[in-house]
């Protein structure tokens, strides 16, 4: 593989293959490929703008370079967003990973630390004493015990410390932003992702399409990558494109302050918290149940209106069904 000859190619705005990718990315984890080289790949990826094969190469072999989390699990969803979309929600996505499971549905959420909000996943889960592995074992156990089982990312893609002092230094979003959700290393067969904005739902749209699963995209008209509940959104999956408005899956339009993370680590922890023991806010507690419903739909393969899914959410968190789950889940990963 000669570098500076695909350089020159994506100077010329030329494609690279799925294989070309996966093959460079092979060659970045055997340290072939000097941090400029990197940087100028990255660089001219980014502005060009990057295609489904290219970033299925680069899945390819960030699966095949780290660790799996091979579970004995037949069906399950992980919700996850996107990132970047500078709104510092609290931990909307993963606190209706709970809710789902609480459902009596299985999770497998691949997170990692906070990047661009104040909180991210492993952070807020963190807070609850959890210690995080890779042991199989301990990882079955809590999928089919407790409902749900959290895969912290830097223990298993480690093609990713080979680029992060590039990606550090050069400072802009790189198609490594985007593989992010997309390199679950239990690879599930379902997923809810939310994205920043519909370019985004498109590249993904297509995506999924080629590695056939089930799934849904959602974007907040305002640019969150979740469901905000403060404007309409879209929701692109298996079945349907629509966009919706919060009334018409009965809920109120929500306040942008009253989602927000706060300012600190632990006012997210504490909102998360809130919301499991049904003491949060209405806009708190409503958004995390729009979210979780639609990952249900996506488990049911649309076979339940969503307004029966959001029932069903609302159900498991009132009912401390939810709430139940995240101590299960505590206690067997502490």
């Amino acid at each position: 593989m000669n570098m500076k000859e695909i350089l020159a190619r994506l100077l010329c705005h030329e494609v690279l293959q799925r294989e070309e990718m996966y093959n460079i990315l092979l060659a970045i984890t055997r340290e072939e490929v000097p941090n400029e080289q990197i940087t100028a790949l990255l660089t001219c990826l980014q502005m060009r703008g990057i295609t489904v094969d290219e970033l299925l190469g680069f899945r390819d072999g960030i699966l095949e370079t780290g660790v799996p989390a091979l579970l004995n699990c037949e069906r399950y969803i992980d919700i996850v967003g996107t990132g970047g979309d500078g709104k510092n929600t609290f931990n909307i996505s993963t606190c209706a990973c709970f809710v789902v499971a609480g459902a009596g549905y299985k999770v497998a959420k691949h997170g990692n630390v906070a990047a661009t909000s104040v909180s991210g996943a492993s952070n807020v889960i963190e807070a609850y004493g959890v210690k995080f592995t890779n042991d199989i074992d301990i990882l079955n156990r809590s999928i089919n015990e407790a409902g749900i089982v959290y895969l912290h990312a830097p223990l298993f893609a480690k093609a990713m410390k080979f680029v992060a002092p590039v990606r550090k230094h050069i400072g802009f979003p790189t198609i490594f932003n985007l593989l992010g959700p997309i390199v679950n290393p239990s690879q599930p067969k379902c997923q809810l992702l939310g994205v920043a904005n519909l370019d985004q739902m498109r590249l993904y749209n297509n995506m999924y399409q080629r590695i056939g699963i089930d799934y849904a995209i959602e974007n907040s008209i305002q640019g969150y990558d979740e469901i905000s509940l403060t404007s309409n959104f879209k929701i692109t999956c298996n079945d349907y494109e629509k966009i919706f408005s919060p009334s018409d899956i009965g809920m109120p339009q929500a306040c942008a302050e009253n989602i927000s993370g706060g300012e600190t680590k632990e006012s997210a922890h504490q909102i998360f918290d809130n919301v499991l023991q049904n003491k949060a806010l209405p806009d708190q507690t409503n958004v995390v149940i729009a979210n979780a419903a639609f990952a249900i739909q996506v488990m049911e393969r649309n076979k339940k209106d969503i307004n029966e899914c959001i029932a069903i959410a609302r159900e498991s968190l009132e009912s401390g069904k939810a709430y139940a789950t995240l101590k299960k889940f505590v206690a067997l990963n502490s």
